[in-house]
């Protein structure tokens, strides 16, 4: 906290020096080169390295570290555009981008740490492959995050006594936290993003649901064989100690799943009221009715901490700690963005221009295997939600447009980051706080080298097989 005050302090003084002109839109990716991308790959590096190699540290300093890596992208800013032109990006992206992104995952982490699901439930793979099918159907309707909190919990504890468990997470992961969002805009970051851009709200159920139904029937397919063939390795007496269990399931906390309910009607309502109203700040301008959302979500956090039983959070072994360590963490991953999402969005003047050029044909067209593919392999490491929109303005910005003849082409951006956002920890944040919870809870979770090998060899087919029946 002293140190967050220091920062702002900061903030505050180099605001009032004098300094260059500062587009609200951002930063002039075509002046920047690709060392500016060094602090953004450093801080992937100490989160890919850091609970490996320097356990000890990681766990007491993780914030420390990206902090030390987001000061090295804002000084390198001060000395070379002038100290009020880089605070004003700093306040561009984490005030317009971070905080309503982070305001979002504390609600839902909040209230869905509210709802408590008791019972015998016995860890076989019937019952594993049906609480993952339900988790992907709920991921549409109460977001990815919501989802993932309210059903990590009892999964893991269902399977507490098995041998073999790391599976169940990962493939988690890539269901609940992923792909079973890719429904609504409410399911995913990327798709509420598009909402807010004027995407029909349904006009991704209609477009995406024949390659979320194959994607995640194939996926629980295959988890179902893999946890049966598993299951039967485990020791007499582990299936024993199932066969005890006598299955009986009930929830707890009802008030939260309203309170998740008021999630989402305050979600509708903020992106249906547009009073023309805005609130300026160097860097940019937050809309009134953005604000009036955010301030809204607190308040139904707040609600839900103030109405649970204690009991209820103790039966979930609930605590902050998972929403600290992402909030920590992805402040930095928000500032070391700032000059790689400028290069992106400067296209083909900016240093990605030869991967930029890849999304366009030579007769002009787009090139819809190119936006799946970049869109996704960004979206693993520059956070799914970010990625999605700059590649949205690439494809032209225009939210009929590309509903109607280029939707091949929003479908091939929209399934690029909601899809391949599981492709490592950081590419949407559920998969960083799914990951946290299952550690606080026992399980050795893989590094983020050995979950990157889980991903790409289980998902790197079927995303293959979207692309070859899609986008080839």
């Amino acid at each position: 906290m002293r140190a967050l005050k220091r920062v702002i302090g900061l903030m505050i003084v180099l605001i009032a020096l004098p300094a260059p002109a500062f587009a609200a839109e951002g930063l002039n990716g075509a002046a920047l080169s690709l060392p500016w991308a060094i602090p953004f790959l450093g801080l992937l590096l100490s989160i890919a390295l850091g609970p490996v190699m320097f356990h000890h540290l990681w766990e007491q300093h993780y914030g420390t570290i990206a902090a030390f890596w987001a000061g090295l992208t804002v000084l390198p800013l001060i000395f070379s555009l002038g100290a009020g032109a880089a605070v004003a990006a700093v306040l561009h992206v984490m005030l317009l981008e971070y905080m309503s992104f982070i305001i979002l995952l504390f609600t839902l982490f909040t209230v869905a740490g509210g709802i408590l699901i008791t019972g015998n439930l016995r860890g076989t793979p019937g019952v594993n492959t049906g609480l993952l099918a339900i988790g992907t159907m709920l991921a549409s309707v109460i977001g990815t995050t919501g989802a993932s909190m309210i059903l990590i919990r009892p999964l893991i504890r269902a399977n507490a006594g098995r041998k073999h468990i790391v599976h169940i997470v990962v493939f988690f992961i890539f269901l609940v936290s992923n792909i079973g969002g890719s429904l609504t805009p409410l399911g995913d970051p990327p798709l509420f993003l598009g909402f807010l851009k004027g995407v029909d709200f349904f006009w991704t159920a209609r477009a995406l649901i024949k390659e979320t139904a194959l994607s995640a029937g194939a996926l629980l397919i295959a988890f179902y064989c893999l946890d049966r063939w598993l299951y039967r390795e485990e020791t007499v007496a582990q299936q024993n100690v199932d066969a005890a269990s006598d299955g009986s399931v009930a929830i707890i906390g009802i008030g939260n799943i309203a309170l998740l309910g008021s999630v989402i009607v305050v979600i509708l309502l903020a992106a249906s009221w547009k009073p023309g109203i805005s609130i300026p700040f160097p860097g940019g301008a937050i809309e009134v009715q953005n604000l009036m959302r955010d301030i809204a979500l607190l308040t139904i956090a707040m609600l839900s901490l103030k109405t649970t039983a204690p009991a209820i959070r103790a039966g979930n072994a609930f605590s902050f700690g998972p929403i600290a360590e992402v909030a920590k963490l992805f402040a930095g991953i928000f500032i070391c963005m700032i000059p790689v999402m400028a290069m992106l969005q400067a296209g083909k003047a900016g240093a990605f221009s030869p991967l930029i050029q890849l999304i366009s044909n030579a007769d002009g067209s787009p090139n819809n295997a190119a936006y799946f593919w970049l869109t996704g392999l960004l979206s693993a490491f520059l956070d799914n939600a970010p990625t999605y929109l700059v590649f949205f303005e690439l494809a032209g910005g225009d939210a009929k447009q590309l509903m109607g003849p280029l939707a091949n082409t929003l479908s091939a951006i929209s399934l690029g980051a909601v899809f391949m956002g599981a492709l490592s920890y950081i590419g949407n944040a559920p998969n960083m706080m799914v990951a946290v919870v299952a550690r606080d809870m026992g399980v050795k979770m893989p590094s983020f080298f050995g979950y990157l090998v889980w991903a790409v060899g289980i998902l790197g087919p079927i995303l293959a097989m979207l692309w070859y029946l899609e986008f080839r």
